[in-house]
């Protein structure tokens, strides 16, 4: 049986404080750590036979739920009318928890038959990890609780977004993908010392790296997705790649059939800006049946290469025609290695424009066009 939500952060319509007033007298309890060292204005009384919860499980974990569950000795069991959570991030494990101002990591729940669900977006984010700790409590007439003491503390860490989560994505940037143009190349910029090393080192074939940490941090490709990052972007009045780049002065361009063709799989992998009004868009091209397709496949949504809103490959009188989206820009990750001898490879003649890398770059929490209903 699923517990009802438990807590609010300050931002939410009922704060923290508030919901946990519904609960707890604050004028008349005391508040305890997870060593059981009461605070100098507690009024909450211990119980020695109140239960203390061990043997803590935690299962069915998502981005932003997951169900716990303990056992207890059987002693004034029926005694329990209440749960008091401890939920924290792993890094401020270790200082004094049980305090008003931390109200929002302090969940109150009735007892219910466990294991109990534990959700909401207000303090779960995805890839996190937490601790957690848990007390029984018992409330009195007068509004005050005895409370059994802190069970040990366990760790857990939450989940990448599930495929709903990013189908929420898809559609948000389905709304701002814009028209779409023309294209006739990908294409990859880096320093000379880049490509000078794939000759002398990987036989003239750049390898796909694993992909760092930009973007959403819940998207199930950060830190796990092999592949080679490309852009397809053109300049509207010349319908050709821009000259400038954050990434280098060398590029290399290959023809746009020879990357994304219908034997190449198309999925959607992200959706973020860094606050500005721009948006970026990755999405991953993976041959058919390759070790990134299978990887993708049970990952990512899946879009339809001739009819998307981002990038398509269609047919017409015999010659691959393709377009990607005017108003977002594409980041395109390949997850095979590939040579340079399919593209060529010249310097540019624009700038290297450094504050449009998105190496590791941090996603805006507080968009509202590119963030979805669960943790950041």
């Amino acid at each position: 049986m699923e517990a009802p939500r438990l807590a609010h952060t300050m931002n939410s319509p009922t704060s923290p404080c508030e919901e946990v007033i519904k609960n707890l007298s604050l004028e008349a309890i005391q508040l305890c750590d997870r060593d059981g060292n009461k605070s100098q204005d507690s009024g909450i009384a211990e119980m020695e036979e109140l239960p203390v919860p061990h043997n803590i499980k935690i299962s069915n974990i998502t981005c932003d739920s997951f169900k716990i569950s303990w056992d207890m000795d059987s002693k004034s069991k029926d005694r329990i009318t209440h749960y008091f959570i401890d939920l924290n991030k792993k890094e401020n494990k270790n200082s004094n928890k049980f305090k008003h101002k931390d109200v929002p990591t302090k969940l109150v729940a009735k007892a219910v038959p466990l294991p109990m669900t534990v959700r909401g977006h207000w303090f779960l984010s995805p890839r996190t990890e937490y601790t957690v700790a848990v007390q029984t409590a018992s409330k009195q007439v007068d509004g005050d609780y005895v409370v059994s003491e802190w069970s040990e503390i366990i760790e857990f860490c939450t989940a990448d977004y599930s495929k709903v989560h990013l189908t929420q994505l898809l559609e948000k940037a389905e709304v701002i993908a814009g028209r779409m143009l023309k294209l006739s190349v990908f294409y990859r910029n880096q320093h000379k010392e880049y490509f000078d090393y794939v000759r002398e080192h990987h036989g003239n074939a750049m390898q796909p790296s694993v992909k760092d940490n930009s973007g959403s941090h819940g998207s199930p490709i950060s830190g796990k997705l092999e592949g080679i990052f490309f852009s397809c972007n053109t300049e509207f009045n010349t319908g050709k790649p821009p000259q400038d780049s954050p990434y280098g002065r060398y590029r290399f361009e290959i023809a746009a059939e020879k990357l994304f063709n219908p034997n190449t799989n198309l999925y959607f992998g992200d959706f973020y800006c860094m606050y500005t009004a721009y948006h970026y868009v990755i999405l991953v091209v993976a041959p058919v049946g390759s070790p990134g397709d299978e990887f993708c496949k049970q990952r990512l949504p899946q879009l339809n290469i001739k009819d998307n809103k981002f990038l398509t490959c269609d047919e017409e009188d015999g010659v691959m025609i393709y377009h990607h989206a005017q108003d977002v820009i594409l980041e395109v990750i390949y997850t095979d290695p590939l040579d340079l001898s399919l593209g060529t490879v010249a310097e540019i003649t624009g700038h290297q424009l450094m504050s449009l890398s998105t190496a590791n770059a941090k996603k805006d929490p507080s968009c509202k066009t590119c963030n979805i209903s669960v943790g950041r």
